[in-house]
């Protein structure tokens, strides 16, 4: 049997064509430790900060100890079937989350992945987790308010887009209603809010999703939650993960409402990593950057300037108090970073008045400049109208006999302190908050029993808006306090009204 050349020139020409040059070059390390959500690995010389490594079982994992000999590394996701001796890879990327408005609506983990069971997300942007904060001349001041819908907040320590405004107290007083309740009251704001859940019970963050879908808030929102059952990277980079979702918004001019509830879990993880890694502990065995870890986080919320298009992300951080102490390790670090802060007392709450916010102690670094002309002028002398109320309520205590002018000062006191109460998740539009407020201040709930404060402002609002719907559209489109003959014209229309089916 002989053998053509020709045929075996033209197999060997076949197989030339079909052969691809692919050389896969890969950084490969050896895992040398695992446990408790931490893995070192060695050969891995060229490792970036924050990069992405690869194990075995298909896990990914972040560098972050890069030393002379290993690296340190923190995993994301599962680590039981990883071993000593097991191969990592660097991937060459740094950590990133998918980004874009396909997530609105959506419930994420802190890796962007679906956990609402509705199929994948549709994206293909990314952001990396860590970005460097705007500069100074790429913000600009913070001049545009963000209505929470909260009477105690607008009138008291007004919010402005851009802004970072801390809301601090103990469990159980009300910070995460009033997050959702900001949440809810942005319904055609033009605002995309971001909620993270730092820690949060699964069945909590579960009830949380299904009021704002009850109140069509999820229409505009994404969740993303770092259970308690997850490892401690998760709820570390949960956080980042969400700001890193905002300023794809922000930096294509749009406004954007992020809330991180809470970031005392955030440091309690990151101090349990640390610890791991090996890092030096300090005060209270956090190490020494937790500071940073929220620095730099919370700087990331900006106004940006025109020339950057305009965009805005404002944080609202919450902090968990033991016992009401504000001037412990973490609620005074993150207390220094942010714009103000909003501080719920508990006997406050436990005594009736919710939101239980204290006046005293709360306060905005931007103040005016975050509030609409008409509130500014109404609710000018609220806060020490206040916080003199507080002083006085404190010193009557002590005795009976009291002149015209304090007894007056107090009735005014306290049905301002029963006007600023609200009920949970039935934020007012700010038009309404300023009418209340206006008919507070001019003495026309002073002769109306406390306990009709309630009935009286319901029915004043049902009132106005069919009596006086052109003053409220006056105030929300303009942001102007009306003329003060027809304000006072249209409430003693009302109040005249009120006081004679309360005398029958």
């Amino acid at each position: 049997m002989s053998i053509k050349t020709e045929e075996i020139s033209s197999l060997i020409k076949k197989q030339l064509e079909n052969y691809q040059d692919d050389l896969n070059v890969a950084e490969v390390g050896t895992v040398t430790y695992v446990g408790d959500g931490i893995a070192r690995a060695t050969g891995l010389q060229n490792a970036m900060a924050s990069e992405l490594l690869e194990f075995a079982n298909g896990s990914y994992g972040m560098a972050q100890n890069l030393e002379s000999d290993d690296v340190g590394i923190i995993i994301l996701g599962d680590f039981d079937d990883i071993r000593e001796g097991d191969q990592v890879k660097r991937t060459g990327r740094i950590m990133d989350v998918p980004v874009g408005e396909a997530l609105i609506g959506r419930v994420v983990n802190a890796l962007g992945q679906p956990v609402d069971g509705q199929g994948p997300i549709n994206t293909t942007k990314t952001r990396p987790i860590e970005v460097k904060a705007p500069g100074v001349m790429q913000r600009q001041s913070v001049t545009e308010p963000l209505q929470t819908g909260l009477k105690a907040i607008d009138a008291l320590v007004p919010i402005g887009r851009g802004q970072r405004e801390l809301i601090i107290g103990d469990r159980k007083t009300g910070k995460t209603s009033i997050a959702i309740d900001t949440i809810i009251n942005q319904k055609d704001q033009n605002m995309i809010c971001i909620y993270v859940a730092i820690g949060q019970k699964d069945s909590t963050v579960r009830t949380q999703v299904e009021t704002l879908r009850k109140y069509g808030a999820m229409d505009y929102t994404i969740v993303l939650t770092a259970g308690p059952s997850e490892p401690a990277p998760m709820l570390y980079i949960a956080p980042y993960a969400g700001a890193a979702m905002g300023e794809e918004f922000m930096y294509n001019g749009k406004h954007v409402l992020i809330i991180y509830d809470d970031l005392t879990k955030q440091a309690t993880a990151y101090r349990e990593l640390s610890l791991l890694l090996r890092r030096a502990p300090g005060r209270e065995a956090y190490p020494g950057d937790v500071f940073y870890t929220h620095s730099r986080l919370l700087e990331r919320a900006a106004k940006l300037s025109d020339k950057l298009g305009g965009g805005s992300m404002t944080a609202l951080p919450v902090i968990e108090t033991q016992a009401g102490d504000i001037s412990a390790y973490i609620p005074t670090n993150v207390i220094s970073i942010t714009d103000g802060q909003i501080f719920l007392q508990s006997d406050l709450f436990y005594s009736g008045t919710r939101p239980a916010i204290d006046a005293g102690l709360s306060v905005s670094r931007v103040g005016g400049d975050a509030q609409i002309k008409a509130m500014k002028k109404v609710a000018g002398t609220l806060r020490l109208d206040l916080a003199s109320f507080r002083e006085l309520e404190a010193f009557t205590q002590f005795g009976s006999d009291l002149d015209a002018a304090t007894q007056a000062k107090l009735n005014r006191g306290r049905r301002t302190v029963e006007v600023l109460k609200q009920p949970v998740h039935k934020p007012l539009p700010v038009d309404k908050q300023v009418l209340i407020l206006y008919a507070l201040t001019h003495g026309f709930l002073d002769a109306v029993g406390i306990d009709d404060i309630a009935r009286f402002q319901d029915e004043l609002f049902a009132y106005a808006d069919s009596n006086g719907a052109d003053l409220l559209n006056q105030i929300k489109d303009t942001g102007k306090l009306p003329e003060t003959d027809k304000l006072d014209e249209l409430v003693k229309g009302f109040v005249d009204g009120f006081s004679s089916s309360t005398d029958k």
